[in-house]
């Protein structure tokens, strides 16, 4: 068969769970891609500059962090997490339903700001369930998982181009239009049908925008997620006013468990708590019980977490600036057609994501992350060595993406494997992918105005060694830790040996008294 039989019974068991996760999963690809093709309607909604306008992405962009670092609280229980997940989706479909009623840059950002905050919770409770429900599993799921975010990015945009405005605010010259339409195409994910563009020399009329139509298209089709949601707390009975007299199958297996800690002893539960669990970056780090543990235990952690600040910084800085890279000397290609390099990108993700999910199933995590690692190194020097090829930029954009596609998943299966789901690795992790993706914008950007646009592809290369060197440093970190395990489990063992041999010597003399008697 292409899977195991355990691996598809695992899925029919936990069926609705995934497939919710899955498609909240799809709404925050669908809510992260669908802004970037709307920022010139947007500047001209809210009548800002353009400066003004790229500071609200950022502001969703930095709160998304935020909220992929407390989003790991909701998780104590199923209950508090589903909530969440609800709550999340919800907002989003609200923020989009407003969006066109903000007509102040300050009141844009916060909504972005609260999406991001929603957006956040979603990836890290999630990320968690995913890797709570399936464990040493995970990770063909986790693969799935991302896909739907790669999809739901690509997506968004076939939403959007209808309803989008190529002639802008009609209040600009001809130079500040070709601007903001250099920027609009750098920050779109799909170049989808072709528009005329038509610059007014005259005093022609202002075109009349109807970007609205598609934000209310966009919470219309996000509303079911929430729903979905919804229907799981029901269906777990987790819903206050839909009492039921028959225990959840979630019930029964929470007894079992309390059974089979009562009969193992209390060190079960102290074992598992052991590292704080996946609760929230700050517990983690707050947790008492962390002192004794080794420092591996905790490289592990800083380690996995710093090569996902590194690869999806690349992810983050390339979907945004190659097209700026694509268009300039020495590639000097024409805007229509280095429109395409960020619909490429993100559809050569969403296909790496697909084929992972297959691939995780036959292959170990660290194997993947180590060909998906070189082969993203090996490609972007292939795009220094061939930085006049506008055919090998085509090329070197689809091998990125297909390359850097499945590295968060794979990495979030191999250290949770490592640590024996105890740690905090989930929350570290999209903690630190959410980090990288903010700050590598932010400083690959600014090189590229102060440095030129070759300075783009130079910066990849050296992101991508410093995240294939910590990768390596994490391999070891890893071999101290086994070892770390192996010593522990071995001591153990001595300590119980004597016990046992003494309980059996007792129990021979009970047993010679008796006989004796």
């Amino acid at each position: 068969m292409f899977m195991d039989e355990r691996i598809v019974t695992l899925f029919k068991r936990n069926a609705h769970h995934t497939l919710t996760y899955w498609s909240v999963f799809f709404s925050f690809g669908l809510c992260i891609a669908f802004l970037g093709p709307t920022i010139l309607d947007l500047q001209c909604q809210t009548n800002s500059t353009l400066s003004q306008i790229t500071w609200v992405f950022f502001a969703q962009q930095f709160c998304l962090l935020i909220g992929s670092s407390v989003g790991g609280v909701f998780k104590r229980t199923l209950f508090s997490a589903l909530a969440a997940l609800f709550v999340s989706a919800l907002v989003i479909s609200v923020i989009f339903a407003i969006i066109p009623l903000c007509n102040n840059v300050l009141l844009l950002a916060i909504a972005m700001a609260v999406s991001g905050l929603a957006m956040g919770v979603i990836d890290t409770i999630a990320n968690i369930q995913l890797v709570t429900i399936y464990q040493k599993d995970s990770a063909v799921f986790l693969q799935a998982l991302h896909f739907f975010i790669g999809f739901g990015a690509l997506v968004s945009p076939l939403i959007a181009d209808p309803f989008l405005s190529e002639t802008g605010c009609g209040n600009h010259t001809g130079n500040g239009t070709e601007m903001m339409h250099h920027f609009r195409n750098m920050l779109r994910n799909s170049p989808i049908a072709e528009h005329n563009i038509t610059h007014s020399e005259g005093g022609g009329g202002e075109e009349e925008s109807i970007v609205h139509y598609a934000f209310w298209i966009m919470a219309l089709i996000n509303l079911p997620v929430p729903i979905a949601v919804l229907f799981l707390m029901y269906r777990e009975q987790l819903i206050p006013c839909c009492p039921s007299g028959t225990p959840r199958l979630l019930d029964k297996d929470e007894l079992a468990m309390e059974n089979q800690q009562g009969a193992e002893g209390p060190d079960v539960e102290q074992k598992e708590h052991e590292a704080g669990g996946h609760g929230d970056i700050f517990s983690c780090c707050q947790n008492d019980n962390l002192r004794g543990l080794p420092v591996s235990f905790f490289m592990i952690h800083i380690l996995g977490g710093m090569v996902l600040f590194m690869t999806d910084g690349i992810v983050g800085a390339y979907a945004g600036f190659v097209y700026t890279y694509a268009v300039t000397p020495p590639m000097s290609l024409p805007h229509k057609t280095a429109g395409y390099l960020a619909s490429i990108f993100w559809a050569a993700i969403t296909a790496g994501r697909l084929v992972s999910i297959p691939l995780s199933y036959r292959f170990q995590p660290v194997r993947l992350l180590m060909f998906n690692l070189a082969g993203a190194i090996v490609t972007v020097l292939m795009l220094l060595i061939f930085y006049t090829s506008s055919i090998f930029l085509y090329v070197g954009t689809c091998l990125c993406g297909l390359f850097l596609s499945s590295i968060f998943p794979c990495m979030l299966a191999y250290t949770e494997d490592i640590l024996d789901y105890q740690g905090c690795a989930t929350s570290v992790l999209v903690t630190s992918a959410g980090m990288g993706e903010m700050v590598m914008q932010v400083l690959v950007g600014s090189i590229i105005q102060t440095e030129g646009s070759y300075s783009f592809l130079l910066c990849g290369m050296i992101i991508a060694c410093i995240g294939f060197i910590l990768f390596i440093g994490l391999l070891l970190f890893h071999r101290m830790h086994r070892n770390y395990l192996t010593g522990t489990s071995k001591k153990s063992a001595m300590v119980e040996e004597p016990v046992a041999e003494q309980n059996g010597s007792a129990k021979t003399e009970q047993k010679e008294e008796k006989e004796s008697s």
